[in-house]
């Protein structure tokens, strides 16, 4: 059994495009050894989407229906942001050289190095933080 953190990406693409998941994302979500989860952090971003009108409100009527369909529907968890993740993301050395400084991204990055999950992503300035502990696969 694997511990998968989805990327904001990786949920929004699994609810609106799972087609862009590819083979290699769509084997990782649908083997039902793994065990998937969103940090609180992706819950905030998909809230912010939802509310503002630009994502994913086609789907439900409110952005509460979302966060319990994507746990019932999709069997996705979501995890708290603990003060631990906060203490990794202060130690975080940001990706610089490709001016990576979504916070969002920090967090979740954060989350996975912290609880030893492995993150999804198809962001391809996230594989710089492998050095730092990341485990990434990248779709």
């Amino acid at each position: 059994m694997e511990r998968i953190l989805l990327d904001t990406c990786a949920i929004i693409d699994l609810i609106t495009d799972p087609a862009s998941l590819g083979e290699g994302g769509w084997d990782v979500i649908n083997d039902p050894d793994n065990r998937l989860y969103i940090s609180a952090e992706t819950g905030r971003e998909l809230i912010v989407h939802y509310n503002n009108k630009r994502l994913l409100s086609k789907y439900w009527k409110t952005a509460e229906e979302m966060l319990v369909s994507i746990e019932d529907d999709y069997r996705v968890t979501i995890l708290p942001v603990t003060r631990d993740i906060d203490y990794t993301y202060a130690r975080l050395k940001l990706n610089v050289a490709q001016k990576h400084y979504d916070p969002s991204d920090h967090i979740i990055i954060s989350h996975a190095i912290s609880e030893h999950l492995t993150l999804l992503s198809s962001d391809g300035k996230l594989s710089f933080y492998r050095a730092q502990g990341l485990d990434l696969i990248e779709y």
